[in-house]
């Protein structure tokens, strides 16, 4: 079973994510804040990480860069999103791919399992 990582500080969004993917059979774990995060990436390396800009403690594009700095999490696809940025982000930055908020979850869903395939 593939694993994601879920970094989002609005409670709502982070457990319909979850809840959406845990129905399309994936594990799910969810962090909503920056910190709990680093923590937990420490030890554990999921599939895929979906990963908020706008952390109440941190940035998700500076995450995103200290992601592609370290050799264990270099790999791991990640998927930005944010209701405050585009897809512009991409061309500067070091995800995947972005998902604006508000998103579709059909797209949702297909963009997942669009960057697990190509992993």
């Amino acid at each position: 079973m593939k694993e994601i990582f879920i970094v989002e500080d609005d409670q709502d969004i982070r457990e319909l994510i979850g809840f959406l993917l845990e129905s399309h059979d994936f594990k799910v774990t969810s962090f909503p804040t920056a910190e709990d995060f680093q923590i937990a990436i420490l030890t554990s390396f999921p599939d895929l990480i979906l990963l908020d800009i706008m952390l109440p403690d941190g940035n998700g594009i500076q995450i995103c860069k200290e992601l592609r700095e370290n050799d264990n999490t270099i790999g791991i696809p990640v998927v930005l999103m944010s209701a405050h940025a585009d897809a512009k982000l991409l061309q500067d930055h070091c995800a995947n791919d972005f998902l604006p908020k508000p998103f579709d979850i059909d797209d949702l869903i297909s963009r997942v399992n669009r960057h697990l395939k190509a992993g």
